[in-house]
């Protein structure tokens, strides 16, 4: 029993260095040249079709819950999201407005009578485009693994945070842009939403953003 014990520890310690090997802090020097060749690829970027797969972790679950769908970006600030399974939720950002198409029913929020809503509009935008680099508004950490680079955001701003602990970024090392967003609760729930089959400056019909 205790040999068994013993062998489990030993795998478990031994996993534990190999994650921790596998993500390491960037050096001043690699944070520059990430965050210049981010910033080249986000300039670049007019249009962003992708489909994604989100996966929201509640800590009272067993199992997360999986809904998918897709989601279009059109600059400066025009972005779609749309859940498709397991059921029909659109939701657009455009012109400092939220709409809000949840299978038929329909609404919209002005972001501006919000500091929150205005925030959070800001945050989705930058995530996706990858533009996001604000020391003022986040505490910024940033980490490499083999095939990716990671930046751990925190926001400062006090409202923001009762919503949003942290928000990492996933960016691929091929192309840099973004291949997975995770924001992190204040509680031990988060929600990770992981990009697939991205078609970068194709033509987006404007329609798309009436909802």
């Amino acid at each position: 029993m205790k040999i068994k014990i013993y062998l489990i520890t030993l795998f478990l310690i031994g996993f534990q260095f190999k994650s921790l090997a596998q993500e390491q802090k960037m050096s001043e020097s690699e944070i520059a040249v990430f965050k210049q060749s981010v910033s080249v690829v986000s300039k670049k970027i007019k249009t962003l079709n992708t489909d994604f797969v989100q996966y929201k972790h509640l800590d009272f679950l067993s199992k997360d819950i999986e809904t998918s769908g897709k989601m279009v970006f059109k600059e400066p600030n025009s972005l779609l999201w749309q859940y498709k399974k397991p059921y029909n939720y659109s939701i657009v950002f455009k012109n400092g407005k939220i709409l809000i198409n949840d299978e038929g029913k329909k609404s919209a929020h002005d972001t501006g009578n919000s500091k929150l809503f205005g925030k959070i509009n800001k945050l989705i935008v930058g995530s996706v485009s990858g533009n996001l680099f604000d020391d003022k508004e986040f505490a910024i950490s940033y980490f490499k693994n083999k095939d990716q680079n990671v930046a751990k955001f925190t926001p400062k701003d006090v409202t923001l945070k009762k919503y949003i602990k942290q928000i990492e970024l996933t960016f691929d090392n091929d192309d840099a842009t973004v291949v997975q967003v995770k924001l992190l609760e204040s509680s031990a729930d988060f929600t990770r939403i992981v990009f697939k089959n991205k078609v970068i400056n194709a033509k987006v019909d404007e329609a798309l953003f009436t909802n």
